[in-house]
């Protein structure tokens, strides 16, 4: 019989916990329970990326100890991966709706971009504090 993974079941967990926390954010908000795009969509409270690595990362932690290298590769993943929602992906998303509003507003025929969006620091905190808890959860009871 195939034994099952604590650290496959955390990086699981941990994504449906956040996007579903996504669809019932949205959901409250408009009133509605159609935005069923919410459940797969990256942006947005809280970031199911920081949940997923840092999950990852402590079932890691709590499991093989903070001294392993396989520690130390997930929480460099998990480090890498809350900056560039952040940085890297909240700034390009930033330009990629400027670039759309100025596309409108001049009503050229060019077909707006896709601007994909990043995280504000609350997201990313949210998403971190869920990936804690569900990865102790998790190393606790797999």
């Amino acid at each position: 019989m195939i034994e099952p993974s604590p650290y496959i079941i955390a990086v699981i967990i941990a994504w449906v916990a956040a996007q579903g926390t996504k669809y019932l954010i949205h959901a409250i908000k408009t009133r509605s329970l159609t935005a069923f795009r919410q459940l797969y969509i990256s942006g947005d409270m809280p970031s199911s990326h920081s949940a997923t690595t840092v999950a990852l990362a402590t079932v890691v932690a709590l499991r093989d100890g903070t001294g392993s290298a396989v520690f130390a590769v997930a929480a460099l993943f998990a480090a890498i991966v809350m900056y560039d929602a952040v940085m890297v992906r909240r700034s390009s998303g930033e330009q990629g709706g400027a670039i759309v509003a100025l596309i409108d507003e001049l009503k050229s025929k060019i077909r707006p971009p896709r601007a994909a969006k990043g995280h504000e620091p609350l997201e990313v905190a949210v998403g971190f504090c869920m990936g804690v808890a569900i990865g102790v959860i998790v190393a606790f009871t797999f």
